[in-house]
């Protein structure tokens, strides 16, 4: 009997490569890769019907009891990495699907959440549109340098972020509901409450998990209450981000300076979504965990789930479900 496996919006079309699929698995089993994003729920249960595996890249495609209960022969469920807000777990657990996770790199996302602080400070992207038109330094930049790190969530990731600002001489302040003075000072950083953290730094960057208590915890009073000359960076979920309050602040205010986002509310972002346009803003398509590196982790895990379950169903490897 063949064994039929589905892996899920592989935009780069690089999922092939990043794993021995072929070597890995036993004999039987075919892989199919879809590299276009299916949003439409009907279209999706349609395309998966077939498949007894799945896998899916993070959050990018849901998958809610609507999508579960329609998939019969749906038997695993790997996503990669070990958190996906998209799958509903209890769910899974009730149709007898199997869901798995894989490790990750935490390094990628750090990585990025810098080269973002650094093109909105020095205004990378605007300096060379202008550049490409003709022009020559027509703006001054601003420097990091003894100006003030706000981190809000100091786990693996914003922990990594805290000791980049270090390096580059900024004070690291850092809030979370349960950061505690000991832990944020294991990072090198100093405990302070959420409205000082928005209100005197100059780089604000978000690295909490998207949950009932984190949605919109960065609404109109935070953004109200940062410099002018501040900045936002949300690597994290687009969630954390009260979205009205966001398009007021950049459409009605002049606070905060700049955002950056890596995240949205839809994903791939709508043509007609209005931060596509929206001032003071820089946006990238939430590459913050799309390395090379990670890719490698992610699909050679992935590969490592689907033969352990195969092998043995009552035994499966990373179970999140």
């Amino acid at each position: 009997m063949t064994v039929r496996i589905a892996v899920l919006d592989d935009y780069q079309r690089v999922a092939p490569a990043m794993a021995d699929w072929a070597g890995e698995l036993p004999a039987g089993t075919s892989v199919d890769h879809f590299g276009r994003h299916i949003a439409d729920e009907g279209e999706l249960v349609a395309a998966l019907a077939p498949f007894e595996v799945v896998v899916a890249m993070r959050e990018r495609t849901p998958f809610p009891r609507s999508v579960l209960a329609k998939l019969p022969r749906l038997r695993l469920l790997v996503t990669t990495g070990m958190v996906n807000a998209s799958i509903d777990l209890a769910s899974a657990r009730e149709l007898g699907v199997t869901v798995c996770g894989t490790r990750s790199r935490p390094s990628g996302t750090a990585e990025l959440t810098w080269a973002l602080i650094l093109g909105l400070v020095r205004d990378v992207a605007g300096n060379e549109a202008r550049l490409r038109a003709g022009q020559w330094q027509t703006a001054v930049a601003q420097d990091l340098y003894g100006e003030t790190l706000g981190v809000v969530g100091l786990g693996r990731l914003g922990g990594r972020v805290a000791a980049i600002g270090a390096a580059f001489g900024m004070d690291v302040v850092a809030w979370s509901p349960r950061l505690t003075a000991e832990a944020a000072a294991e990072h090198g950083a100093r405990l302070v409450d959420k409205a000082e953290l928005f209100a005197t730094a100059k780089v604000a960057t978000i690295h909490l998990v998207l949950g009932d208590r984190s949605r919109g915890l960065v609404g109109a009073a935070e953004l109200g209450a940062m410099r002018e000359d501040a900045y936002l960076v949300n690597t994290s979920r687009f969630g954390i981000i009260d979205a009205d309050a966001l398009r007021a602040a950049l459409t009605g205010t002049p606070r905060p300076a700049g955002v950056a986002l890596d995240v949205f509310d839809t994903e791939p972002l709508p043509e007609d979504h209005w931060l596509r346009s929206a001032p003071r803003t820089l946006l990238s398509p939430h590459m913050g965990f799309v390395t090379a590196e990670n890719y490698r982790v992610f699909y050679g895990d992935a590969v490592a789930d689907i033969a352990a379950f195969l092998a043995d169903p009552s035994r499966p490897l990373r179970p999140l479900a």
